[in-house]
């Protein structure tokens, strides 16, 4: 029998790390408690490149594509974060699972809201991070902390 632990992605602020761009946390001790037995990845691609805490960011439809912009700035990030969350999956090569927090626009999972020019909702999809991470890791499910299910 291997020793080697599986390895598990999860969002950072579910984990109780006060890394949200409020400075607080949405932990989930149940997320917790369904990977005792993994080596848990902490993650969360905007606390290193713009501190805690920061500006609000959403996900705007801009001319068809998914951008990040700043809340109040009106400032594009998305070219910083893909980096980042690119860097992170060159460290983190190979994983088993990957539990994001929901409606994030950097980690939500098919539940982001995604607004046009105006912030007002157009849809619900995916993060920076999700986007990235579907790309990056084609055979991994990912799940959010309502949609919680090991295997």
């Amino acid at each position: 029998m291997s020793s080697v632990k599986k390895k598990v992605i999860i969002s950072a602020c579910l984990l109780g790390e006060l890394c949200r761009y409020d400075g607080k946390t949405k932990e989930v001790n149940a997320v917790i408690e369904a990977y005792t037995e993994y080596e848990i990845i902490p993650f969360c691609p905007e606390a290193p490149l713009f501190g805690t805490p920061r500006e609000r960011i959403n996900v705007v439809e801009v001319n068809g594509e998914n951008r990040i912009i700043t809340n109040e700035t009106n400032i594009d990030v998305t070219v910083r974060l893909e980096r980042e969350i690119y860097d992170f999956c060159e460290q983190h090569p190979k994983v088993d699972a990957i539990v994001l927090k929901s409606k994030s626009p950097s980690c939500g999972y098919k539940n982001t809201p995604i607004l046009n020019v105006n912030k007002e909702v157009i849809k619900l999809g995916d993060g920076i991070a999700s986007q990235v991470f579907q790309k990056y890791y084609k055979n991994i499910k990912i799940q959010d902390e309502f949609s919680l299910n090991k295997k």
